[in-house]
């Protein structure tokens, strides 16, 4: 207990405990209140009932609703996840809503390549769409279409209400995720990444000091040989955690080495950013990447979508590396569009970084080395031993 490393030791665990408890209960909070900033997009394909249908589902459901003119549009904005879900109506639903020997369906095409609490999520939100489609057929569309048509009233009463039970749920997904084990992968990668590369660094920093006690090498030298051994190390480390995913059953939907550049920009970036704090601060520098660590975890969409998190964690969560290390490794393992984005997203935060570690290597003072006063005291005390000889 006496030694400084100790006490230095228990206060990071107490560390970790205290942001991790501030971080995550905050981040958290009201999350299930949300739900309305999620996006629904419908398509209606029916001029008849289906506009009525798309009007009630605008102001009824507990998300915002877009309507969108066609169904490659509303598509290709779910794979970008700009929506959450595509409802589509199909020409044909009055027809054979008004047919009593069909079945009326409405189609719900969900993204996989989300959070997993956006498919719960979403297929709730389906079965009270056709819920409340049933309702709307009893209550104002199918009955009253029959009774136009000369239908007798009891008749048209009749089929209204057997056609209540007959409206069903057509419920279809993209870029499809092949087990937990899988929809747990990107946000595994990111905690591995990030914690593997401030301990890295860490380590990088007790060497570096340890160096620049000796005198052994200027600070630009040491500047330079930390970059170098970074861009080794991400490449190496990248393709050893993707060919043990890859082992392990992890699906890759772009392909094994576009996997592999997506996980070795991670790493590289996350390497750069934790030790840009090291720099700065030294070795008080890993307090704030205990910080980053919690708050990006929180904050980058891998387990709740970013969309239900608090304003203050979602504009948090688009200055850090994570939410776009996240987006990437979802498109490449599962689908999507916007791996571009995020890999360039990525390269300006680590550019960002080196840039900032740059400039607290080049306001820190060369230190020079403790030994160069000993042999002029050697010296000294030679010479003394010398004149005291008869």
């Amino acid at each position: 207990m006496k030694r400084p490393t100790t006490w230095i030791g228990i206060a990071t665990a107490l560390m970790f405990q205290l942001i991790f408890s501030v971080v995550w209960m905050t981040g958290y909070d009201g999350v299930n209140d949300r739900m309305s900033q999620l996006t629904v997009g419908i398509v209606n394909e029916d001029a008849d009932f289906g506009a009525k249908i798309a009007e009630r589902l605008g102001t009824s459901l507990p998300v915002k609703t877009e309507l969108l003119p066609s169904n490659e549009e509303a598509l290709e904005k779910l794979n970008d996840r700009e929506l959450q879900m595509v409802i589509r109506i199909p020409a044909e639903f009055s027809a054979a809503a008004a047919d009593a020997g069909k079945t009326a369906s409405i189609q719900y095409t969900l993204n996989e390549s989300n959070p997993a609490t956006i498919k719960s999520m979403m297929s709730s939100v389906a079965a009270q769409v056709t819920a409340t489609v049933n309702k709307m057929a009893v209550g104002q569309g199918i009955s009253q279409s029959l009774a136009q048509a000369n239908v007798p009233a009891e008749q048209a009463a009749a089929a209204g209400g057997a056609l209540s039970e007959r409206v069903v749920s057509d419920i279809q997904s993209i870029n499809r995720v092949e087990g937990m084990n899988n929809q747990m992968v990107p946000m595994m990668m990111v905690l591995a990444s990030y914690v593997g590369a401030m301990i890295m660094g860490m380590n990088m920093e007790q060497s570096s000091m340890a160096l620049a006690a000796a005198g052994a090498s200027g600070k630009w030298r040491r500047f330079g040989s930390r970059a170098f051994i970074n861009l080794i190390a991400a490449a190496v480390v990248s393709l050893v955690g993707t060919s043990l995913v890859m082992a392990l059953g992890g699906q890759a939907e772009q392909g094994f080495f576009a996997l592999w550049g997506t996980v070795f920009i991670i790493l590289l970036t996350f390497m750069f950013v934790s030790q840009m704090f090291l720099l700065l601060f030294g070795m008080a520098g890993m307090l704030f990447n205990i910080l980053t660590l919690s708050a990006q975890l929180v904050s980058s969409g891998a387990m709740v979508p970013r969309e239900l998190l608090p304003d203050f964690y979602v504009g948090l969560g688009n200055g850090l590396p994570a939410t776009y290390a996240v987006r990437g490794l979802m498109d490449v393992l599962f689908g999507g569009g916007g791996l571009g984005a995020a890999i360039g997203a990525m390269l300006v935060i680590a550019a960002a970084a080196v840039a900032v570690g740059a400039l607290a290597v080049a306001l820190k003072p060369q230190k020079l080395p403790r030994t160069a006063a000993v042999p002029a005291a050697g010296t000294a005390a030679t010479a003394g031993a010398e004149a005291s000889r008869p």
